[in-house]
């Protein structure tokens, strides 16, 4: 008797953790099952949420350095819906001095990051590199460099009216800058987002062997970006 109840007790342990065995097979099927859908999530968090985007040159410096990498905000002004010509709804509409990343209306395969100092309706102009909008003289202390005499004619323009649905755009170190200046103005359509964070920095030297890992900018990883 005692060894039929022993038996009984045997069978309902293998039948109760029978569901609790995970073999390889069984693990590698699942892991294969989930792929597709988190491919999708990233797929779709780099479309409507955030893109990583890396700083080539020195036209935003101080703001921004050669070597920073940073995650952008495409939600804030509404993520652009792949082949649909539409946008999400915005968190806010872009502001003066916005730091914004668009598609270079020259070559729409390259994205450029500058300021955002003209919206539509704003009548913008440059007297010896100071920044005038709608008459008024603009303090700006983020600017970090001005033209040379050669391209004297950058610090002196305008009046120009900016028209509706268009930015006009200026790098914060003037003097060497691609800029709205040189090109034109960037249509609303090709607008990407604004930086949102940087989350890793090094400095660019030719030099180095490995300049990613032994001119890592500790100092910078980790901070937001700030208008």
């Amino acid at each position: 008797m005692p060894s039929v109840t022993h038996d009984r007790r045997e069978a309902a342990l293998r039948a109760a953790n029978r569901g609790r065995r995970v073999t390889g097979g069984r693990w590698w099927r699942g892991g294969l099952r989930i792929l597709p859908a988190a491919f999708v999530l990233l797929l779709a968090i780099r479309t409507f949420v955030v893109e990583a985007y890396r700083i080539p040159s020195g036209s935003m410096e101080r703001t921004l350095l050669p070597g920073d990498f940073l995650l952008v905000n495409k939600w804030v002004y509404g993520a652009e819906v792949p082949f649909m010509g539409r946008r999400l709804p915005s968190v806010r509409p872009p502001r003066h001095n916005d730091i914004i990343v668009f598609d270079w209306p020259v070559d729409r395969t390259q994205a450029f990051v500058k300021r955002l100092v003209g919206l539509p309706g704003d009548t913008v102009a440059m007297r010896d590199g100071l920044l005038l909008r709608n008459g008024r003289p603009q303090r700006e202390p983020f600017v970090s460099g001005r033209g040379d005499a050669v391209e004297a004619e950058r610090d002196t323009w305008g009046p120009l009216v900016v028209p509706a649905g268009h930015y006009f755009v200026l790098g914060d170190n003037r003097g060497q800058s691609l800029d709205s200046r040189s090109w034109g103005l960037v249509p609303d359509s090709l607008l990407r987002g604004t930086p949102w964070l940087v989350y890793y920095s090094f400095t660019p030297d030719s030099s180095a062997a490995a300049p990613w890992l032994t001119r890592i900018r500790w100092d910078r990883i980790g901070n937001t970006v700030r208008p």
